[in-house]
């Protein structure tokens, strides 16, 4: 589950990792009362920054909600000094508007929240990040002296300014390794010191959290030397939120597919895609491999849909809903290995679910596994617009042929 920036730095702030400080508003009602707040914990210089799920925002550029092409604004984070009224009249352009940036697409995504953040003077940006190589099954924090740059970027064009650090989830962040990151980065003094305590309380709050990415974005050192998170993004694991009753308040479901959300009602792991031919398969790797035979025979896969181990009537069904709820499908291809539920009752379900749902576009249906004959006289014999194939190779055939005609 992805979080906003001010979650974000709300969770380390608890974490013992100096942020930037600042407060949250959904209404332009509480601007001045915001302000007030800040200046009197001595905040003299403020940021307005929006809250969507992507990267890029400063860069960005804010649309009319009511007439996408009117651009009312440049950048979704402008540093407005003391001025307080000018950031009013630039956050009233923001909140309820639509801003566009690299990785939202032209879509873009409406700004809900703002962030009234301190204005921070600093000298040196930075670059931290956390998450699991799952290659060596061990965490990798990744720095760079190339801060407020797009890591992905920095990885292509100076790969060697990524200095990067394993640790070993059983015995955590050890000193000597946070040193060599501060050594990696060029540190000294005072500056030197705060870091290895920084990095050290960032590891921690990526552990406690149970977060699978956490990313700082720019790491600043500020002009009295201290280290600061100016910016925060962390995704968080949802397998763990049995420990975490707080996260409950924490998805915003605005900022997630209305399909994938959907699909997460019914425990099915969804995920949107551009192409016509929709994907109902179970398992992460067969979905996958489906996928890429689609490809390899000249179709485009539509979504990556994996139904789980069981495929009852009723997840077929609701597979079979999420994917019609795409205009762009024209076909679809399911692909069930019958391990733990058996094929013919498999195939029961899927002519049950077509029935119900009256589907019109052709569903090709490969069935493999226990009693798999068995499950290709039923579609065979039911009637619908049901194509069955035996290899998969032949399966993603059929629904590419039956797309061209």
């Amino acid at each position: 589950m992805k979080i906003h920036e001010y979650q974000a730095k709300s969770l380390l702030k608890k974490n013992g990792v100096p942020v930037q400080d600042g407060i949250a508003i959904n209404d332009m009602k509480y601007y001045d009362e915001v302000i007030k707040v800040l200046r009197d914990k001595g905040v003299t210089q403020f940021v307005v920054k929006s809250q969507i799920h992507a990267g890029g925002r400063g860069k960005g550029k804010v649309y009319s909600k009511d007439n996408r092409d009117e651009l009312i604004a440049e950048g979704g984070v402008k540093f407005v000094g003391k001025d307080a009224e000018k950031g009013k009249e630039y956050a009233s352009k923001l909140l309820g508007n639509i801003l566009v940036t690299h990785q939202t697409g032209n879509e873009g995504k409406e700004v809900r929240t703002l962030f009234i953040a301190e204005g921070i003077d600093y000298k040196k940006e930075l670059y931290i990040g956390i998450l699991l190589d799952r290659a060596v099954s061990r965490n990798v924090i990744m720095a760079s002296t190339e801060g407020g740059v797009e890591i992905e970027k920095v990885a292509e064009e100076t790969p060697e300014k990524i200095i990067k650090v394993w640790v070993d989830p059983s015995g955590g962040l050890l000193s000597y390794q946070a040193r060599e990151l501060a050594f990696g980065l060029g540190l000294e003094g005072e500056v030197f010191k705060d870091f290895v305590k920084f990095i050290t309380n960032l590891y921690k709050a990526y552990i406690n959290l149970d977060a699978s990415l956490l990313e700082v974005n720019p790491l600043v050192i500020t002009d009295d030397n201290k280290v600061l998170a100016l910016d925060a993004k962390v995704t968080l694991d949802d397998n763990a939120f049995f420990r975490h009753k707080d996260y409950d308040g924490l998805r915003d479901e605005n900022e997630e597919d209305p399909l994938e959300l959907e699909a997460s009602k019914y425990n099915l792991n969804y995920i949107k895609l551009d192409g016509n031919v929709g994907c109902m398969v179970n398992g992460a790797g067969l979905a996958m491999g489906t996928m890429d035979l689609i490809k390899l025979a000249g179709g485009s896969p539509a979504n990556f849909l994996d139904v789980g181990g069981t495929a009852t009537p009723e997840t077929v069904e609701n597979g079979f809903k999420i994917i019609l709820s795409d205009k762009n499908v024209k076909a679809i291809l399911i692909n069930i290995f019958g391990g733990i539920v058996r094929c013919d009752r498999v195939a029961t379900g899927v002519v049950q679910a077509a029935n119900n749902i009256h589907i019109t576009i052709p569903v090709v249906v490969r069935l493999q596994g226990t009693n798999a004959e068995e499950a290709k006289k039923i579609l065979d014999e039911s009637g619908l617009n049901l194509i069955s194939a035996i290899t998969l190779e032949e399966a993603a055939a059929k629904v590419t042929e039956a797309i061209s005609n």
